[in-house]
């Protein structure tokens, strides 16, 4: 045996199959003369006669297959019964197309194949929308409940091969950098990270619940207090809330953690490969900005109004209290008098070319405002002469109103908006308001990919409700060294949070990536101090009891040596969407949820079966579910989580 010629292994890793020697998108015309097999479904028919011809279509492309009478009769009359969406398995010779007949709108536009042998594999419905018609608009409960056919059309499917690339991308760019993969549990021990847990019952432990993790925070945190010094996962997650547009029940993050780091440290990697995947998935899009700007929370709320700005597009808040208080006296107009006595702020927006705005448009602008808790709208406009116009001209007077304007560097026909409140409410409508008008003119470019990070959040934010402090991000967060001695209270005593407690102003070690307008990510370099980070969760409205119940495994960890660390986590779901420019991340999963979080293709949530109650020991005791619930809930409005967890 050993003079043997040793037998070559088959490639376990070739498209073909006993079905098909090549693909639907492979031929060209230098294929012309072979002969093969091929396999797909029927994408379009036409019938001549004694011609049909026949889209065959698969994931890869589409080839035009020619069947004449003359030539195969046999595969004639099986090519005659086929009918779109049939599956099909066609023998034959390729052949370049006739000169006038090229189809430049597909790659194997050169060539068709001559069919020899046609063999149906598997009828088909008419199906309840067209599969060659893309555009086509279908409702969304009908794509939902019939996801499989969705995903034959070419938009879905595209979307999908896209976030495969970006997964694929994402997992290269890790693992080139020294980080190891590891997957955490799905079930396990529930904890506060922000929203409502979806728990499981065990059946071997009666009266006991798993939950399924909102993210694997304290088990990352874990792997680095073990020594892996760098992990990642692209990790499932769940999350018990209310949906929306970049929202969904379940959803898929890039998790990751870093032992010996500070921010600038995690920050310059996840930029490094965001800028790495980006240019390895879509290389026609240009990066705004490389490397990309950084802004602190206080300089984007001044500067954007939102701690995820749009940086596509100019339109900054501008202040313009300096303006209304020169002279030292007061502006005559009461609203902005009284605003600013108070230490509120007086801010505006331009809206280029807007000047000439009907009354109708600013109605809907001042309405949008007052939506998310403005008193009011002030508006105030040049038209191309350069004459001043504005509702409160009476009280503040030509002068001060063209002052107000070059301040905001508005020209002739521009719009100014002016919002006084709070400086939070300012910082929020006008923020609100530059997005809505941003899209609304046009003026963010779809092709361009601007992504910034903001950094050094507030730690906490008070809970008048509950007396405690609320951590901004995840309660895990690192302070700034600096700020450290702010963790106290002014009693001294931690176990009794107050709000004048010098912690209101400490900054965290957060750090948020946001990309054209949307959160990506979030994360922070951690407390790897156990006596530290009880301080920040007494702050938190944690009893010593209780903090011990829900974060004990990590508190003694912390005991044994841990390491500086620190992570973040990004949202697949969020990022695909934003690559393959949609505003719903439904758009760029596979098997996703209405908006009611229902299943519609499965009819899911469903009642259990009774059996299923009693070997957990349940019984359920709330409102009976509607026959049908699942089925009857479409949901079809913007729903959907991309990301997020504690981070």
């Amino acid at each position: 045996m050993s003079d043997a010629t040793p037998v070559q292994p088959r490639n376990a890793f070739s498209l073909a199959t006993p079905y098909r020697d090549v693909t639907c998108g492979e031929l060209r015309a230098g294929d012309a003369g072979r002969q093969l097999r091929m396999a797909g479904w029927v994408h379009r028919r036409r019938d001549l006669g004694h011609l049909i011809f026949i889209d065959l279509r698969d994931r890869y492309g589409i080839t035009q297959i020619v069947v004449d009478r003359d030539e195969a009769p046999e595969a004639h009359a099986a090519a005659s019964r086929s009918r779109p969406e049939f599956v099909v398995s066609v023998e034959g010779k390729v052949t370049e197309r006739l000169p006038g007949t090229h189809n430049p709108s597909l790659e194997t536009g050169d060539v068709e194949v001559r069919a020899t042998r046609v063999e149906i594999l598997s009828e088909a419905q008419t199906p309840p929308f067209y599969i060659n018609e893309p555009d086509a608009p279908v409702d969304e409960a009908v794509r939902l409940r019939y996801r499989y056919l969705d995903i034959r059309r070419e938009p879905m499917r595209d979307r999908l091969l896209l976030r495969s690339a970006l997964v694929r991308a994402i997992r290269d760019a890790h693992h080139r950098a020294g980080f190891v993969e590891i997957e955490t549990p799905i079930l396990i021990k529930s904890t506060p990270e922000g929203a409502r847990d979806f728990i499981v019952p065990s059946r071997l432990q009666p009266g006991t619940v798993y939950a399924l993790p909102q993210s694997p925070q304290q088990l990352k945190q874990l792997l680095m207090v073990a020594g892996m010094d760098r992990y990642f996962q692209i990790a499932r997650c769940f999350r018990d809330e209310d949906l929306r547009g970049d929202r969904q029940p379940e959803f898929t993050q890039l998790d990751l953690e870093m032992s010996f780091v500070q921010e600038q440290t995690v920050m310059d990697f996840v930029e490094a490969m965001a800028i790495e995947v980006s240019r390895t998935v879509l290389p026609e899009r240009p990066l705004l900005t490389v490397p990309f700007p950084r802004f602190t929370y206080e300089e984007a709320m001044e500067r954007f109004g939102s701690d995820k700005p749009d940086i596509r597009f100019g339109m900054e808040l501008v202040d313009l209290a300096p303006v209304l208080r020169a002279g030292g006296e007061g502006t005559g107009f009461r609203v902005f008098d009284e605003v600013l006595e108070v230490g509120g702020r007086v801010k505006g927006i331009v809206a280029p070319g807007m000047g000439g705005a009907t009354r109708r448009e600013i109605d809907e602008l001042t309405a949008f405002a007052r939506r998310y808790g403005a008193r009011g709208l002030v508006h105030v406009s040049s038209d191309a002469d350069g004459a001043v116009h504005s509702p409160v001209a009476k009280f503040l007077g030509e002068e001060r109103l063209s002052a107000m304007l070059r301040a905001a560097a508005a020209g002739p026909g521009d719009l100014l908006l002016v919002v006084a409140d709070d400086p939070a409410v300012t910082a929020d409508v006008l923020g609100r308001l530059r997005s809505e008008l941003g899209e609304r003119l046009g003026l963010a470019d779809p092709a361009v990919l601007a992504y910034c990070w903001v950094y050094r959040f507030p730690m906490y934010q008070w809970d008048a409700d509950n007396h405690r402090w609320d951590a901004t991000h995840n309660p895990f967060s690192g302070v700034v060294p600096e700020d450290e001695p702010l963790l106290v209270t002014a009693s001294g005593d931690p176990y009794r949070p107050a709000p004048d407690d010098p912690a209101g102003r400490a900054r965290a070690m957060q750090y948020d990536i946001a990309l054209n307008g949307w959160e990506l990510g979030g994360g922070s370099v951690r407390i790897h101090r156990r006596e530290l980070l009880e301080r920040s969760f007494a702050l938190q409205g944690y009893s010593k009891e209780r903090m011990h119940g829900l974060f004990g495994g990590m508190l003694e960890a912390f005991d044994f040596g841990a390491p500086p660390h620190g992570g973040i986590a990004l949202g697949i779901d969020r990022w695909a969407a934003l690559l393959a420019d949609q505003t719903n991340i439904r758009e760029v999963m596979a098997f996703p949820k209405t908006s009611s979080g229902t299943d519609l293709m499965l009819d899911a949530p469903s009642a259990p079966d009774p059996a299923q109650y009693e070997e957990l020991g349940l019984r359920y005791v709330g409102p009976a579910p509607a026959a049908g619930a699942a089925g009857a809930a479409t949901g079809t409005g913007p729903g959907g989580t991309a990301g997020g967890g504690a981070a």
